[in-house]
């Protein structure tokens, strides 16, 4: 049914071909992220050094805010071109896909989904532009897929509301300008007694706290964030006061197309550097591409793939329906995520001992991918909602 709905509305033809304004934009971000970022993969990596001059670039380049409209600062683009770009930039360095991912689909994107007109005149015009950094904060050192345990406070005194807790893994963290959290509102109401709040930083009570040591993605940023006696104006409530939890729902059906897309980047990048491996790589008198072996690791890593970016490329075109994405978002994260583990892997494998050395990319592939089956709701979390979608019909 979903398939016959999809097939209708794009003129009954199922066709994720790029057109070709796509396939410049394609052609202009691979072009970008090799030239700008591709020589500092290594360097941001080894130091954890968060690339702040080259995301502002990308702001520029109108790519922090490609899914919002233009009288917001945006680009005025769809999920498809979306993904596109977050897949081009994590096909160089998936840091640089996370950094972007994070701040447009979860932080920019809570805040034009549920603010009001002020907020997002106010806030996303200068987050699609890359003027404003974003981070969104929902995970609690005890809160993870369990969102609705969050003890993160906010009580309401006078004019203000007052943010007291922690949260955790917050993406881009410490170069916020702005962040969404959520908090709870009214603790007798469960899921219904959240809501989420923008805080600008600076505010007073507000800091970012420890900076994760992380196996992969090392140049992004991940960090605490902590609220003590944090006080925001009322205007500050983001939505309607109880929806913070539904809302981040609603937020996470298209960060899940954007991990995805980050996934299949990735698995790309592994797959690429494994095929020019094979071929440069000599033994036994030929190169190693000329044994079955390795045609076939090669054969399914491709396969992989393609059938990673149908999945995602089909929750993309249906975001920009106007569609719910629930079970297609989580079918594309959940699929992309484990392909590009599995991506990696291999990778690491067709390089042999090479593979396990910082000369060549494999290793960081293997690394990196990890955490797409993790971040935005883990492997397990996503087989849940797709069950729960599927037993509702």
């Amino acid at each position: 049914m979903r398939v016959e709905m999809l097939q209708r509305k794009s003129g009954g033809v199922l066709d994720f071909l790029l057109n070709d304004e796509q396939l410049q934009l394609k052609k202009s971000v691979r072009e970008f992220a090799e030239r700008e970022i591709g020589p500092n993969v290594m360097k941001w990596d080894e130091a954890g050094e968060f690339p702040l001059d080259t995301i502002k670039e990308i702001g520029k380049l109108g790519l922090m805010g490609a899914v919002f409209p233009v009288e917001y600062g945006g680009a005025g683009m769809g999920y498809v071109e979306y993904v596109t770009i977050i897949e081009e930039l994590s096909r160089v360095d998936g840091s640089v896909g996370i950094i972007v991912a994070a701040h447009t689909s979860l932080c920019s994107n809570h805040i034009f989904l549920a603010g009001n007109e002020c907020q997002k005149k106010k806030y996303v015009s200068k987050l699609a532009t890359g003027g404003f950094i974003g981070a969104w904060g929902l995970t609690e050192p005890s809160a993870g897929s369990d969102a609705g345990s969050a003890r993160m406070t906010a009580v309401r005194k006078g004019s203000n509301w007052v943010l007291n807790g922690t949260k955790t893994f917050c993406t881009n963290g410490h170069y916020a300008d702005v962040v969404v959290v959520i908090a709870v509102s009214d603790r007798t109401a469960h899921t219904h007694g959240l809501s989420a709040f923008i805080v600008e930083k600076g505010t007073k009570g507000f800091r970012p706290g420890k900076k994760e040591n992380k196996l992969g993605l090392r140049a992004s940023d991940t960090a605490e964030l902590i609220f003590e006696d944090c006080v925001i104006p009322a205007e500050n409530l983001l939505g309607a006061e109880g929806q913070g939890f539904p809302d981040a729902m609603r937020v996470l059906d298209g960060g899940r197309i954007s991990i995805a897309a980050l996934s299949l980047g990735m698995a790309e990048g592994a797959y690429d550097a494994a095929l020019k491996y094979s071929k440069e790589r000599r033994q036994f008198g030929k190169a190693i591409s000329d044994f079955q072996a390795i045609q076939w690791k090669l054969a399914d890593m491709a396969t992989e793939i393609d059938a990673a970016m149908l999945l995602t490329m089909r929750a993309a075109s249906m975001k920009d329906a106007g569609m719910k994405t629930t079970q297609e978002s989580s079918m594309a994260k959940l699929y992309a995520s484990e392909v590009a583990v599995k991506c990696a892997n291999e990778g690491v494998q067709i390089h042999g001992g090479y593979g396990f050395i910082k000369d060549y990319p494999a290793e960081k592939f293997y690394r990196d991918v990890k955490l797409c089956t993790i971040g935005e709701g883990t492997s397990e979390i996503q087989r849940l909602v797709i069950a729960r979608q599927l037993l509702k019909e």
